[in-house]
């Protein structure tokens, strides 16, 4: 039996050699570039590994004065996958929003994705986001976190508040990415339903064929998903809250 650790960090506690194997995992395990339009930016060359720094890692992911935190599990003493998140508040209510989810190829579809957005949970959590090119991530966003089936994804909410959540953002990409779809266009003629574009040209061809999977076990609401742009996936939960909250420790 492996033996699974699964520890969570504030952005203040992270160090530099901990920046360095997220770095690692994200690089060796996250995808590969796409073509980029001619008149595009290119972040790199196309049918190449898309790599991150440490350093990028922090600024991107844990921004100065932000409530970033930090969520890796490891098996047998090797990690194994990781999360990134970050709070905000917007409207009076706290957003949790997943930054980054990487598991190892070798470790996918054993529950530590899921495992890993448990553990980043808190009490005060409301809403929850991600943006994604790959439909595994949104999935399990809709698992660890969401009260209703996955198929039947409450658009309503996206639709009304997604662009107040995202403004409200203390990460960039984020903050800076541009709502599209026809939830949110409804002229939109691409195929999406509920997304956004990030300019962000990572290969498709591994996340359409998580999609065609997706398809065949019970529909994919989101649509069709065009080059340099991500599904979003942002829903609330009302929850009762117990007099006593548990404590907001991040270590």
């Amino acid at each position: 039996m492996s033996e699974r650790v699964i520890q969570r960090f504030h952005r203040d506690e992270l160090t530099e050699e901990m920046l360095q194997d997220a770095a690692r995992l994200f690089s060796e395990n996250y995808g590969i570039w796409g073509k980029p339009p001619t008149d595009g930016r290119s972040f790199g060359k196309a049918g190449t590994r898309v790599k991150v720094s440490a350093s990028r890692l922090r600024a991107q992911l844990l921004p100065e004065g932000s409530q970033s935190c930090y969520a890796k599990v490891t098996v047998d003493g090797v990690l194994a996958g990781h999360a990134f998140a970050c709070r905000w508040r917007c409207d009076g209510r706290q957003v949790l929003w997943v930054t980054q989810l990487v598991v190892h190829r070798h470790h996918r579809e054993r529950r530590l994705a899921t495992t890993l957005l448990l553990a980043l949970l808190d009490d005060d959590d409301d809403i929850f986001g991600i943006m994604s090119s790959h439909p595994a991530a949104c999935k399990t966003l809709a698992k660890a976190y969401g009260n209703f089936l996955f198929s039947n994804v409450p658009f309503a909410f996206a639709e009304r508040h997604a662009a107040s959540v995202l403004a409200a953002s203390p990460v960039g990409y984020v903050k800076d990415a541009k709502l599209r779809g026809n939830l949110f266009h409804p002229r939109d003629t691409t195929g999406l339903v509920c997304g956004v574009d990030t300019d962000f040209y990572v290969d498709h061809a591994e996340p359409l064929e998580a999609l065609a999977r997706v398809n065949e076990s019970g529909g994919w609401p989101f649509g069709d998903l065009p080059d340099g742009h991500e599904f979003l996936l942002l829903f609330d939960v009302v929850r009762r809250r117990s007099p006593r909250r548990a404590s907001k420790n991040e270590g």
